[in-house]
């Protein structure tokens, strides 16, 4: 990718239906978009003294937050098998 990835291209992706996997604070996390302003974060990393929840409803807000300190961004394209 040329030039640098803005939070603008971050929440297009996460419209348009991806998963994004990010690492924050030192734990990986899933989020979706579940409804509008209403984001669903799934902690993927586990750790036995790890006081985060599972899973947690976010809004865009809190979403715009976190972005500046997300590193190692990925996404996951979720294909409808009916398309084919």
């Amino acid at each position: 990718m040329v030039g640098k990835y803005t939070f603008e291209q971050f929440k297009k992706e996460l419209d348009e239906g991806y998963q994004m996997y990010f690492t924050y604070v030192n734990n990986r996390y899933l989020v979706f978009k579940t409804t509008e302003n209403c984001y669903t974060q799934e902690l993927i990393s586990i750790h036995d003294k790890n006081p985060q929840p599972r899973m947690a409803m976010i809004t865009f807000k809190r979403l715009k937050e976190m972005f500046p300190f997300m590193e190692e961004i990925e996404y996951k394209a979720i294909i409808n098998p009916n398309e084919f």
